[in-house]
């Protein structure tokens, strides 16, 4: 059972690993004996390095505006010139815009649809072609938003309702190249993405009433998950969500 989960020999890429949510991935699949790449791009991964380099494994951080699709474009490629085949992608970093409807912008929209989505089907794309038949495993970060519509947040809805969506597309296709396409779906973790809320004595009270745990998620939560759907357990699993949110969904 150990050898099913293990990703001893393993390589991965990890988006946005500086902090939070990348990081504990990058530490999971560390842990469980993967080499890992994460991309940076306002600040360094110094925790990153260390905490995969004390689970004994090989860690390579690269800088990239995922913003700017020339950028993701080459990004597997410089990634694989350093650092060698790419057998796990998590498509991780994401932004989000806050604002009433009326008064969100198109560079809100736009820019949350570049890194959330289009960066993850470009990324996609040229990983599944440098994987070719040899297979490999993608995960995606989808989020609750991808089932339901938020309050304030249109863009960032639209793109985890698309992830989902193409997470299942391009699933269907790749399965047959050995290639696993998956998402796992966070409920509300304590990152720096959720501090506005955790301040907000009213919404971090209503958020908390509807979690059946009682508590918000921590990133390391999402751990099992993930090394899960990176490793040989999941060979038979292809365009599935797991959603990990303390119970939300079932209230």
């Amino acid at each position: 059972m150990e050898a099913l989960f293990s990703l001893v020999g393993k390589r991965a890429l990890v988006t946005g690993g500086a902090s939070g949510i990348g990081q504990a991935l990058a530490h999971a699949l560390a842990k469980a004996g993967a080499d890992v790449a994460v991309t940076v791009h306002s600040q360094p991964a110094v925790q990153t390095r260390e905490l995969v380099e004390a689970a004994g494994r090989k860690f390579l951080d690269i800088p990239c505006d995922l913003a700017v699709a020339a950028n993701t474009r080459s990004l597997i490629g410089d990634v694989t010139a350093q650092f060698g085949t790419i057998d796990i992608l998590i498509n991780n970093a994401g932004i989000i815009r806050r604002n009433d409807l009326s008064e969100f912008c198109d560079a809100d929209w736009d820019d949350v649809l570049e890194v959330n989505l289009n960066a993850v089907w470009q990324l996609t794309q040229e990983v599944a072609n440098h994987m070719g038949t040899c297979g490999g495993k993608i995960i995606n970060v989808a989020s609750l938003l991808s089932f339901q519509g938020g309050i304030r947040v249109p863009s960032y809805t639209a793109s985890k309702h698309a992830v989902l969506g193409l997470t299942k597309a391009c699933a269907n296709e790749l399965a047959a190249k050995n290639i696993n396409v998956n998402c796992i779906a966070p409920g509300y973790i304590a990152t720096a993405n959720t501090e506005g809320l955790r301040n907000d004595p009213l919404r971090n009270r209503q958020i908390l009433e509807r979690i059946p745990a009682g508590r918000w998620g921590k990133a390391a939560d999402l751990s099992g998950a993930a090394v899960f759907l990176a490793s040989a357990a999941s060979d038979y699993v292809h365009g599935q969500v797991i959603v990990v949110d303390g119970g939300w969904m079932a209230r």
